[in-house]
């Protein structure tokens, strides 16, 4: 878990040296516009020239102080991919109870171009300005700019207009396209005491010193007041940012992503008592536990009494009936794809209708346990696309789980899924760390990231004939997440479809006498895959040898990890063992020239190991392989040692066994 925690950093005010170069809407160059391309990315289909963002306070009469977030951007255009960067879109919420609604404006929206050596400008008019409805809280505002092309250098600018102090918008230094230039200034009363907290891997500069500020407002009587006070001014910049790419083995990207984020810690105004805004882990479980719409759904237990005593009737054990209520709700109650740990309608009507939410289904689970004398919590998370939270809050967490605490065992829940089981959470909430509560108000952190190996076992034995042709039986098991994610995958598919498929993935194999144990049944248990198979393709006869690949039609095809440095940690969801035991009869007339030998490779700090044994006896080869990586997520320090143990695993699966006519 180390690694998780290292990957969210406090940002300490210290004043540090500051680079300052002056950047203004309207200043584009024709050295600028003649750029082909990136001097230090030439991959990049665009890049932002500069951004910069002014966050500041306005004070009016009845409404009192309302953030003003001023962001400008100018952009080059490189490739026709970057032409998406036209459209630009920044969302706004208006769903407060007692506050106005957010608002967004655009202006000094320009497109430059050249033509016949003279910069030519191109505004933006009311026709490319664009606001819409997202849903019952937020609103998007949107440009799409005129006249771009390859070449083209886009500007413009936007003002975000909030009441809403408590949280700053999440300010962005790092995009999928390089940034030059990146500065954002902060003006903040002294009435208000902000913790900032940056995030990412790319580290920007800061400067904070103590200025005067000034309000002009006009009061009641119509009359100027004129306020003074000292702000806390900031400065944070950062230039040459590099871009934040796609990489195989990633979970949420934005995660890395580097930003800064504003949390109000609490208000401090002349004659009022200090109130703190900032929140501890406990005081989020009290919150939640106090709305009506989570503790309240959790005090009714009547309209399941009957059928909860039914169904354990015969259960001896806690982990029994915990399984057994875990399987009746899973089975009982279909997830209406809606998140939130919140319930949108009474737990009776949805027990009854069959159908709910996240809460819904996840409370039902809880309070049903409960009921039947297990301990059990809610624990709070972020779903995988929903980002990790930086602090304490609320509304950082958009999904619900349960936690059942069995003879000093904590096995987690999410019936949410028709495919899980005990301990077996589904990919989306696989987000590094969650949130226990309880109703006293105490909270903990635990782990969602599974510690525990998911195996996929295959037996194989393989015979020659006389044309020189494989043919064998195929037993394949898996278990855990392993077989999770076949039944996520394939549950339900037509058996001919997916035995196309496996032919068509296994390099064109025939195969015959297929069957599948506990695909869709006892979900506790492995699922089992046997078939036999022929195949004309993994031979290769030259003059009177014969070359074999080991792992026939199992091997991995190519190094997932090919360039040459990594940004990102890479993220596998689980850990997890492939273990291929491979039994092959010699044919008649042949004898071994050449078997691969014994190895076993491993990465410099553990996180991955490659074991290959083979040996022969008479007229039988056998060979046992067997990948393990043991971590779901692995630092990008250590890139090289997987990169190159992904090189040698695949060079060693490529030795071929040679057989020779007598």
């Amino acid at each position: 878990m180390k690694l998780y925690k290292a990957l969210l950093t406090l940002f300490l005010l210290l004043s540090t040296s500051v680079f300052s170069q002056k950047y203004e809407l309207g200043k584009v160059t024709l050295e600028e516009l003649k750029e082909k391309q990136h001097p230090k990315d030439t991959t990049a289909v665009a890049t932002i020239l500069y951004k910069k963002g002014y966050s500041h306070f306005r004070y009016e009469n009845k409404k009192g102080f309302s953030a003003i977030h001023e962001i400008e951007f100018r952009i080059k255009i490189y490739k026709i991919e970057g032409l998406n960067w036209a459209n630009f879109q920044v969302p706004y919420y208006v769903g407060y109870e007692n506050l106005e609604d957010e608002t967004v404006k655009f202006s000094n929206a320009v497109t430059y171009n050249i033509e016949n050596g003279a910069i030519v400008k191109t505004k933006l008019n009311n026709e490319g300005s664009f606001k819409k409805n997202v849903n019952e809280y937020w609103n998007e505002a949107s440009i799409t700019m005129p006249n771009v092309k390859v070449g083209s250098i886009i500007e413009f600018k936007y003002i975000l207009k909030s009441e809403n102090i408590v949280k700053f918008p999440v300010f962005d230094f790092q995009y999928d396209i390089p940034v030059n230039f990146c500065e954002y200034k902060t003006e903040i009363p002294e009435f208000f005491i902000y913790r900032p907290i940056s995030v990412g891997f790319f580290k920007f500069e800061s400067d904070t010193k103590i200025g005067n500020g000034y309000q002009n407002f006009t009061n009641e009587n119509n009359q100027t007041v004129n306020v003074s006070y000292q702000q806390i001014n900031s400065l944070y910049n950062a230039k040459d940012i590099p871009a934040l790419l796609e990489e195989e083995y990633v979970d949420n990207i934005d995660n890395y992503k580097s930003a800064l984020h504003h949390e109000l810690e609490k208000t401090r105004f002349p004659d009022v008592p200090v109130k703190l805004y900032s929140q501890t882990w406990d005081d989020v479980a009290k919150d939640i536990y106090k709305n009506k719409e989570f503790g309240d759904e959790l005090k009714d237990k009547s309209f399941f009494d009957s059928d909860l005593r039914l169904i354990i009737k015969n259960d001896t054990t806690q982990i029994q009936k915990a399984n057994t209520i875990f399987k009746f709700v899973q089975n009982k109650m279909n997830w209406d794809k809606k998140y939130g740990y919140l319930t949108n309608k009474k737990l009776p009507n949805a027990y009854i209708e069959k159908t709910g939410n996240v809460a819904e289904i996840n409370l039902l689970l809880l309070s049903m346990l409960n009921y039947a004398g297990i301990t059990a919590f809610p624990v709070l998370l972020s779903t995988v696309d929903h980002g990790i939270p930086v602090f304490p809050n609320r509304t950082v967490f958009n999904y619900l789980i349960v936690a059942v605490d069995i003879d000093n065992k904590r096995t987690l829940m999410d019936a949410t899924d028709k495919n899980t089981t005990l301990n077996i959470l589904p990919f989306r909430d696989l987000n590094w760390t969650g949130r226990l509560i309880r109703n006293d108000g105490s909270s903990e952190e635990i782990n969602l990231v599974p510690e525990f190996l998911s195996k996929e076992n295959t037996n194989m034995i393989v015979t020659i004939d006389g044309n020189e042709d494989l043919s064998g039986k195929v037993r394949t098991q898996r278990t855990d997440y392993e077989a999770y994610n076949f039944r996520k995958n394939y549950k339900g598919i037509n058996n001919q479809t997916y035995i196309e498929k496996l032919e068509n993935d296994h390099n064109d194999i025939s195969i015959t006498d297929y069957s599948i144990e506990n695909e869709a049944t006892d979900l506790t248990k492995p699922i089992v895959e046997t078939y036999s198979f022929i195949s004309k393709n993994h031979i290769e006869k030259i003059s009177d040898k014969l070359y074999i690949n080991p792992l026939l039609f199992f091997e991995i095809g190519k190094n997932p990890f090919t360039q040459e440095k990594r940004q990102l940690p890479i993220y596998y969801r689980y850990p997890s063992q492939k273990r291929f035991v491979i039994g092959m009869e010699i044919p008649q007339g042949y004898t071994i020239e050449s078997l691969p030998k014994s190895i076993t490779i491993k990465t410099p700090n553990g996180e991955m190991m490659f074991t290959y044994k083979s040996n022969n006896s008479e007229n039988k080869i056998q060979l046992s392989v067997i990948t393990e990586i043991n971590s779901a997520l692995i630092h990008q320090d250590y890139y090289d040692g997987i990169k190159d143990f992904y090189k040698q695993m695949i060079e060693k699966q490529n030795e071929k066994i040679v057989l020779k006519r007598l």
